[in-house]
């Protein structure tokens, strides 16, 4: 979960676990007591250690409504993993809230294991527009917006002005400089993350949104995928491969191990969330001072990202779901968003937030960002998604090795997305 990044989905991917609010059949426990109360918050793999320090804030204003952090891993597929046993176990469990990716809000609503939220109890009027959808199931809103994110294409720009070379808007000129420019610096041409897990989901998503198609349709229950816009998106990352502009090791890359290898100086072009950007700026790193950040190139100019992100959602056995909605509530406020930006390097959903000066001073990439986030498109929305996605990964794995053809791959991902749209 990328809050990863996450999404991304890397989607740093961030699980929070606070205590839920519920609606109208709620109001009895609030009456009985039972709305306030100490709280659980879990999160996946806090890297820049922001949170805790953020939450003593509120634990201190709210001594009889205590959050207890518990990290679950920086992975999203074992959070994911961990949070479905806990909520599928019945009764209350361990978690109280979750923060959960973006892209789980249609699974965990369709299996009720959160429960719906009043949307007038939250600023969503003063959200980024696109980040609200990714909380909504069936026309109703079952999460809070919390991290957004979408991805960028990172580059060297101290390279691409020695070659007079804007950075590029379009696959074909990401191609033609990630395999004539890059070896004449020693450096390998491109890369995302291609390992077989929920970041290879993402990047194929893009791939195929940026060559103008789609994978889902009707909250899962359509099946798109088999086009001629997603065999050409799934086979310029083929392609790239194969003909090695992309190296065969970032078949191994996850978020963190295609950032290492950028900020370590190996690669030209990187695909990543924005949190790359701002850890590869830092002192100490190989290129800080020489990236820049320009939306994802697509087939005939900028492509389309998948937005990234968590929202926090509330356990359907929640035990104090007022405090949980005044936690959730404090997390989207603007103070609160500033500092998951400043402390955490994490986009925030507050729209103003994009157009503070001081923080674009400091974080130069925020009006690219901002852009990014307004065209890019969620992951396909289905109540089967944990399927879905590995049905994606196994299937572009074996185009990208060399298995299967583009065209091969795509039919067969239709054929397995179609089954799993049946169940």
């Amino acid at each position: 979960m990328r809050w990863i990044h996450a999404a991304g989905r890397g989607l740093l991917v961030l699980v929070v676990i606070l205590a839920g609010y519920v609606t109208s059949g709620a109001r009895a426990d609030e009456t009985a007591g039972g709305g306030r109360g100490p709280l659980t918050l879990a999160t996946a793999g806090d890297l820049t250690g922001y949170l805790g320090p953020l939450l003593q804030g509120w634990n201190r204003t709210h001594p009889g409504e205590k959050v207890t952090l518990v990290e679950l891993p920086d992975s999203a597929d074992e959070t994911h993993a961990q949070m479905t046993t806990d909520l599928r176990g019945g009764d209350r469990g361990r978690f109280d809230v979750l923060n959960i990716d973006v892209d789980w809000t249609s699974e965990f609503a369709a299996a009720g294991w959160i429960r719906p939220l009043p949307r007038d109890r939250f600023p969503l009027d003063s959200f980024l527009p696109p980040v609200v959808d990714t909380a909504t199931y069936d026309g109703r809103l079952y999460a809070v917006p919390y991290v957004t994110n979408a991805g960028l294409l990172l580059y060297r720009k101290d390279i691409l002005a020695k070659e007079g070379v804007p950075p590029p808007r379009t696959w074909a000129e990401l191609e033609r400089d990630a395999r004539t420019i890059a070896p004449k610096y020693g450096l390998d041409g491109y890369a995302g993350q291609f390992l077989p897990y929920e970041g290879l989901t993402v990047n194929a998503a893009e791939a195929v949104y940026s060559a103008g198609g789609t994978i889902l349709g009707g909250e899962g229950t359509r099946v798109t995928v088999d086009s001629a816009a997603a065999r050409e998106g799934i086979g310029f990352l083929a392609r790239g491969l194969r003909e090695g502009w992309i190296p065969k090791r970032a078949l191994t890359y996850k978020e963190e191990e295609s950032k290492q290898a950028f900020q370590d100086g190996g690669l030209l072009f990187l695909r990543n969330w924005p949190y790359a950007y701002a850890v590869a700026s830092e002192r100490g790193s190989k290129v800080a001072g020489r990236i820049g950040a320009v939306p994802l190139p697509g087939t005939d100019g900028p492509g389309t990202s998948v937005l990234g992100g968590s929202n926090l959602a509330v356990n359907t056995h929640a035990r104090h779901p007022d405090s949980a909605a005044r936690l959730i509530a404090y997390l989207t406020s603007a103070p609160v968003q500033r500092q998951v930006l400043t402390r955490g390097a994490l986009p925030p959903v507050r729209a103003g937030l994009y157009e503070d000066p001081a923080l674009i001073r400091r974080f130069p990439y925020l009006p690219t960002l901002r852009t990014a986030v307004l065209t890019a498109r969620p992951r396909p929305k289905s109540p089967h998604y944990d399927q879905v996605s590995l049905a994606v990964q196994a299937v572009v794995q074996d185009a990208l090795t060399g298995r299967q053809t583009p065209g091969q791959a795509v039919r067969r991902l239709a054929r397995e997305l179609d089954a799993i749209a049946r169940r």
